[in-house]
């Protein structure tokens, strides 16, 4: 039996991650500090003969009993209202959490997955988005934390993997949604959603035209378990690559949702990315994955899951 840690466990990708792990097998140990992770996205495994939670900042060293086979590093705000409310925790975990974690996979021999994530391209110059564009990103704005924190993960990652031999692997994970993700989130889907479940208006800033792409959960967590058994050391994007404008998406939510809402706008916030989409080449050529869940699908499962949640703060 393939024996698991998963740093971040208890937050949104984490907990999909624990659920795929635990079904596939695995004994999976889930660390979280609960900052702002969140014991109900894994309350359905809580008592499971292969999982064991522990409550855990990585930043300080970390101590497992037994062997470890494979370690996936999850720790770390990762939306914007998260990583501007705990800039220097931010920091923190994707430096010295990430080399508490890659200490353990070198002392236990376990293959080591970092999430890292689209925004070490910063404000792309290019488009879309491959691996071997170095970004442009602005050290000290205030999303520069973030970005900061991720960039230096990959390269003591990278470091690790050349001066002791550690088999690493780098996920450039770019947006992804689906139930479990928080309702105060503070990014554009579940802001979204919200809003016009409440039938107020959706806040879009700027003029709306700049661009994400959105990847459904599933499909995420099936490329990540791809990338783990492939043997590729450097980074790897992992996302959707159908790009549409904020402006359409907001409409898209609307007319989904049957809302009443209307679409006002305010300033475009300092640094925000004008476009954002994945060249996935590299996951297709190496391990054959690309998403297999249109975004309608997607955005449906998820509405379900938002309503649910609405509901429940309603009746508290």
């Amino acid at each position: 039996m393939e024996r698991t840690l998963i740093t971040g466990g208890a937050g949104f990708l984490g907990s999909h991650l624990c659920d795929y792990f635990v079904e596939n097998g695995h004994e999976v140990i889930c660390m979280d500090n609960l900052l702002t992770g969140n014991m109900e996205n894994i309350s359905h495994l809580i008592g499971h003969e292969r999982l064991t939670f522990i409550k855990y900042d990585v930043t300080e060293y970390i101590y497992v009993q037994g062997h470890l086979d494979n370690i996936l590093h999850f720790a770390s705000p990762a939306s914007p209202n998260d990583y501007l409310n705990f800039p220097i925790h931010t920091l923190k975990v994707g430096s010295l959490g990430t080399h508490k974690a890659l200490g353990l996979a070198k002392e236990k021999k376990a293959r080591f997955l970092l999430a890292s994530t689209s925004e070490v391209y910063g404000d792309p110059l290019v488009h879309p988005q491959r691996e071997d564009y170095q970004g442009n990103v602005d050290p000290v704005n205030p999303r520069g934390v973030y970005d900061e924190a991720k960039r230096f993960a990959e390269a003591i990652t990278m470091a690790y993997h050349r001066s002791h031999g550690v088999d690493t692997r780098i996920a450039r994970i770019f947006n992804t949604y689906g139930p479990r993700m928080r309702l105060d989130d503070g990014r554009a889907l579940p802001t979204f959603m919200v809003q016009a479940l409440k039938n107020v208006d959706l806040t879009v800033f700027g003029d709306g035209y700049q661009t994400r792409s959105f990847c459904y959960i599933s499909d995420m967590v099936e490329g990540i378990y791809s990338l783990l058994s492939s043997g590729e050391h450097l980074p790897v994007n992992l996302g959707n690559p159908e790009e549409i404008s904020i402006l359409d998406f907001a409409k898209e939510i609307i007319a989904l949702t049957g809302s009443k809402s209307r679409i006002t706008y305010r300033p475009l916030p300092s640094h925000d990315p004008k476009i954002r989409q994945p060249d996935i080449t590299k996951a297709k050529t190496l391990f054959s994955w690309s998403p297999k869940v249109n975004r309608q699908e997607g955005l449906r499962k998820t509405l379900e899951y938002f309503r649910k949640k609405l509901s429940e703060h309603k009746t508290r």
